[in-house]
């Protein structure tokens, strides 16, 4: 036997040699499509640069070198300046204008003992987003059986239940903050009502889709027994999904903190709005101060979701695929 007929491949059956001619056609689709979505994405970026560019008078390209300018002219005088604004502490710099005031800004409880200015948003910016939660969930909780499939058995029902959840989702907080800013005018009240209505349709649509993905024995059984549809839902179906409830609404909560920030800087209250005051009056101590305390409140809301999230849906949960 020759070496070429050694490593001359066998020759493939009929239904073998479909199968290898199902692949390549896969494959050579495969790499079609990737080559597709390639281009697509650069006619995408390119288009976008193109329109930054035509929407800021031809300058986008011009000042993009410059864009770490920002960053070079938040440097204070000194390091120490960020913490007396953090604190409310005098300033050495003190000239009686706005730019080194930090004493001005303290909430006094006690004649002696005060809350510093900032720390003061930035408890009004978690009361925003805690409440709006906490809103948000309930009518999300309240709404999320009637939109799901295996408890309405009304078509009617979970179609203008999932209509409405999809509509108070549609519009960003910002958006429906504006609105109510109209009618309210600055405050926090604005930012609640934003948050809030947005909360109902994000978590009533994850609320519904764990619901519809539940166990239907322990409801069928109690169905048997002649369990009104509430009772069914209450008893059957509500404990095995509670966990991710809580999971969903902790991660919610995690969202709404941030996006309670970013209603203050459109004069909705709290932290953003200080945050938004200070970049354009171009106080450099007072954003440094800002952005730690933000970074450092974030941190510690997300670590804390995620320990409560431990401890409520179990760390089993967690450890699986770790080999823990």
């Amino acid at each position: 036997m020759s070496a070429t007929d050694v490593c001359r491949a066998p020759a493939l059956s009929p239904v073998g040699a479909t199968v290898e001619r199902h692949w390549r056609d896969l494959a050579a689709r495969r790499r079609l499509y990737t080559v597709g979505g390639l281009v697509f994405l650069f006619l995408a970026l390119s288009g976008s640069l193109w329109f930054a560019n035509e929407t800021n008078a031809g300058k986008f390209f011009d000042r993009l070198p410059h864009v770490a300018d920002f960053f070079a002219e938040l440097k204070p005088r000194d390091w120490f300046d960020p913490a007396r604004a953090l604190f409310d502490l005098p300033s050495p710099y003190d000239d009686g204008s706005l730019k080194f005031d930090y004493p001005e800004g303290r909430v006094y409880l006690t004649q002696s003992i005060y809350i510093p200015e900032y720390f003061h948003r930035m408890i009004e910016t978690l009361n925003i987003a805690l409440f709006s939660t906490l809103v948000g969930a309930t009518f999300g909780f309240l709404l999320c059986f009637f939109a799901a499939g295996n408890i309405t058995a009304s078509r009617w029902l979970r179609f203008v239940t999932r209509r409405f959840l999809e509509i108070v989702r549609a519009f960003p907080e910002i958006v429906i903050a504006g609105f109510f800013l109209a009618i309210f005018s600055l405050g926090p009240i604005p930012a609640i009502i934003a948050v809030s209505i947005h909360t109902v349709g994000a978590l009533g649509k994850m609320f519904f889709e764990v619901v519809e993905n539940a166990d239907m024995k322990p409801e069928e059984g109690l169905r048997a027994v002649g369990a009104n549809w509430v009772e069914r839902v209450w008893f059957g179906i509500v404990p095995q999904i509670l966990p991710n409830f809580m999971s969903y609404f902790l991660l919610r909560l995690e969202i709404n903190v941030r996006a309670s920030t970013i209603l203050g800087a459109v004069g909705a209250g709290g932290i953003g709005e200080s945050l938004r005051l200070s970049i354009g009056r171009g106080h450099e101590a007072k954003t440094i101060a800002i952005v730690f305390l933000l970074f450092c409140t974030i941190v510690a809301v997300d670590q804390l979701s995620a320990w409560l999230r431990h401890r409520l849906v179990g760390r089993q949960a967690f450890a699986y695929g770790r080999g823990e």
